[in-house]
């Protein structure tokens, strides 16, 4: 912001609103939405409107939110729009494999987004049991990315 003189920075997309403001040096950030203020608080965001499943079975709309979730799984959900990148760098390992254990705050991916690399945390233990999206894929807000069995 210094380098383009910019003293204040304003984004809405469906349902969230973010406004960032220049004063006397310091970068603030003011939330306006149900997001915190910082951009790598560890509060997960909240989750997208539940929608009536659809009448065929086994349907389901292209983020998968409609299904419930299987008992004993979780997944990780993308907290945001960005690229989805499996390790720091491409000279790098992965942070999670299939059968790879985690740990609640364990990083097991970044999301690119406006050129910020955000590192995303597991929120619960267990063990990764299916990867959902390519390295380098474009990921919406809710999109699940990793299933966990909770608990191994």
């Amino acid at each position: 912001m210094k380098r383009s003189d910019l003293t204040e920075f304003e984004v809405e997309e469906e349902g969230f609103k973010i406004k960032i403001k220049r004063n006397s040096g310091e970068i603030q950030m003011i939330p306006t939405g149900g997001y915190s203020a910082h951009p790598f608080a560890q509060s997960a965001p909240p989750e997208p409107p539940k929608v009536a499943a659809p009448a065929t079975p086994g349907a389901a709309t292209a983020a998968g939110d409609t299904a419930a979730d299987e008992t004993g799984f979780v997944y990780v959900k993308s907290p945001m729009v960005g690229t989805f990148y499996r390790s720091p760098s491409p000279e790098n390992p992965a942070f999670v494999e299939v059968n790879t254990k985690v740990e609640e705050k364990s990083v097991v991916c970044i999301i690119e987004a406006m050129k910020i690399m955000n590192e995303i945390q597991s929120e619960v233990k267990g063990t990764v049991v299916e990867l959902l999206v390519e390295n380098g894929q474009p990921v919406e807000y809710g999109q699940r990315i990793f299933k966990v069995k909770v608990g191994s």
